[in-house]
């Protein structure tokens, strides 16, 4: 199989920690792209339509895309503990969410680097943070038992998604009155599959 990649990722970073914790990371090869919305990538595009990553190839079928289509599908692979039955819905609404916190951060990185000055909007950018904090302040208040409980891809995806923030928007503080949160954070972030997947 081969991974379409790119670090900095937060998306990519989930599927990379969740070959980490599942002894995958041997499966797959990594093929580092540099991408963006404006010029994606000719050998992504022609895998994945929609030219994003992460995308995964595989020998016995199309090509998966969006991370939580892979994730899925590696989880499978490596015999579905990750996504525990049990407690199914709740770690995808948690995945979830953590996922709509990284596409409002990615978002807010976009209106920044490639929509030109004159037309970047400070309201559009207040409003995706907005949604960024809103989905932070459930997850402190909601889903701490969740958090603290056996792992799983909801606590996986957001890690990576508090970690992002910590990557590309430093200066939101988002520990700010959500002390929950980031006691968890600070613990679960030490895990191996965290510290071998931080974006530099």
């Amino acid at each position: 199989m081969k991974l379409y990649h790119a670090a900095p990722s937060p998306f990519v970073r989930k599927v990379m920690a969740l070959l980490h914790e599942t002894g995958q990371l041997d499966d797959v090869a990594l093929e580092t792209v540099a991408t963006t919305p404006l010029a994606p990538d000719a050998s992504l595009a022609a895998t994945n339509p929609l030219g994003k990553i992460p995308a995964l190839v595989r020998e016995e079928g199309p090509t998966l895309y969006d991370s939580r289509v892979i994730c899925r599908f590696l989880d499978a692979r490596a015999g579905g503990t990750l996504y525990p039955e049990s407690r199914v819905w709740e770690t995808l609404t948690l995945e979830a969410t953590a996922d709509g916190i990284m596409d409002a951060a990615v978002l807010m990185i976009y209106e920044a680097r490639f929509r030109p000055e004159p037309h970047r909007s400070e309201d559009w950018l207040e409003a995706q943070w907005t949604k960024v904090a809103r989905a932070l302040d459930v997850l402190n208040g909601r889903w701490m038992s969740h958090l603290s409980g056996p792992l799983d891809m909801g606590q996986i995806a957001v890690a990576c998604a508090l970690g992002y923030l910590d990557f590309r928007h430093p200066d939101r503080e988002w520990r700010r009155e959500r002390g929950a949160l980031d006691d968890w954070y600070a613990v679960f972030a030490e895990r191996p599959s965290m510290r071998a997947t931080r974006p530099e």
